[in-house]
């Protein structure tokens, strides 16, 4: 994030030229190299995790959406449970992305459109068998047919953002 030069700061000295330590803009941190070979590594590993948990088989959704059988409601509510272990220990520790900044929790307020969303999100599960993450997963594991739950997935992306200030909020 690029910190700006506020209006206080335009000042100028009596001659008329604008001081040169202000001029200077700070430039934004970036992510090193590091974080981006640790972010892929846990993407790697996420998506090995999401494999051998075969939560990114087909079968394994549509049974989940039949009711027949419990895995994919046992492993949605570890996720549950991490996440909300995760948050408090975020919070706790005033945790920081990795540009240094303090990740604050806002929740969203409910609406119809949070409904209207849910449904039309669990309707492109139930016939695709893969929600937004096990998509790169399935297409990492050979699964040449989830190209098309991916361009899918970018097209509601994209009609999403073209839509978002006619869409209730």
């Amino acid at each position: 994030m690029a910190t700006t030069i506020d209006q206080s700061e335009k000042a100028t000295n009596d001659a008329g030229v604008k001081d040169q330590a202000l001029e200077k803009k700070q430039q934004p941190a970036g992510i090193s190299n590091l974080a981006l070979a640790m972010s892929l590594l846990v993407g790697v590993y996420f998506g090995i995790v999401l494999t051998k948990s075969e939560v990114v088989r087909w079968q394994r959704v549509h049974d989940m959406f039949l009711f027949n059988e419990l895995h994919m409601y046992l492993i949605i509510g570890v996720g549950i449970g991490v996440a909300k272990i995760s948050m408090l220990l975020i919070k706790r520790f005033k945790g920081k992305t990795i540009q240094g900044q303090t990740i604050v929790y806002k929740p969203k307020p409910f609406h119809k459109g949070v409904i209207i969303g849910g449904m039309m999100f669990g309707a492109g599960w139930a016939i695709t068998g893969a929600c937004p993450g096990p998509i790169y997963a399935q297409i990492g594991g050979g699964t040449w047919m989830a190209l098309i739950t991916l361009a899918g997935a970018m097209l509601g992306m994209f009609a999403y953002a073209f839509l978002q200030p006619k869409l209730p909020h």
